[in-house]
């Protein structure tokens, strides 16, 4: 993989886990020569994986929308930063220039990121691995509620395995070079639910 996208919170709640698990990410990115592609802000875990980096001589290349760099959260300091119009353009662009996806810790914004590259993925519109960074359990419920689905018959065991997890940045890195997926040819089933 030569570039990896990272989704991840604009902010930052001072976890020492957190920082510890940015900082090992960048030097598993740095030793790989993988680009770090990700959402162009300076602030938060977005701005401190940035700084990462790029403090040891890696590359980031940031995707933003111009709204968000009209109010002065964008990061001037990267080997390249591209401005959208639109977050939904961001998203299609960070794909674009990406091998891979990993997701840290963050909220609703890092959350609907996720699930929309997951399902193009179980769609079959790209092939690249995705993978949650499950940073002290961080993910556990998440994870518990896809198995929910897989219980209830709303997702595949086939598609449930297209998301990757590790707590190691480094192991998850490897099991994402090594990913093959096999998305479901037939995506949805519909039931006579009479």
């Amino acid at each position: 993989m030569k570039s990896i996208s990272v989704f991840c919170g604009a902010n930052f709640n001072g976890d020492p886990a957190i920082l510890k698990a940015v900082n090992d990410l960048a030097g598993v990115f740095v030793d790989k020569d993988i680009t770090l592609v990700f959402g162009g802000g300076r602030v938060g875990v977005m701005g401190l994986i940035a700084d990462a980096v790029l403090d040891r001589g890696g590359k980031a290349v940031g995707v933003i929308p111009q709204f968000l760099m009209d109010k002065e959260v964008g990061h001037t300091g990267l080997t390249e930063l591209i401005i959208t119009s639109s977050m939904h353009e961001r998203k299609q662009k960070m794909a674009d220039i990406s091998d891979g996806v990993i997701t840290l810790p963050g909220g609703f914004g890092t959350l609907e990121e996720f699930f929309e590259v997951v399902t193009w993925l179980q769609l079959g519109l790209h092939n690249n691995p995705i993978g949650l960074l499950n940073i002290e359990g961080f993910y556990n419920p998440l994870l518990a509620q896809m198995d929910v689905m897989v219980e209830k018959k709303f997702l595949k065991p086939l598609n449930r395995d297209l998301v990757l997890s590790h707590s190691d940045p480094a192991e998850l890195v490897n099991i994402m070079e090594n990913f093959n997926s096999s998305p479901d040819e037939v995506w949805f089933e519909v039931r006579n639910l009479t």
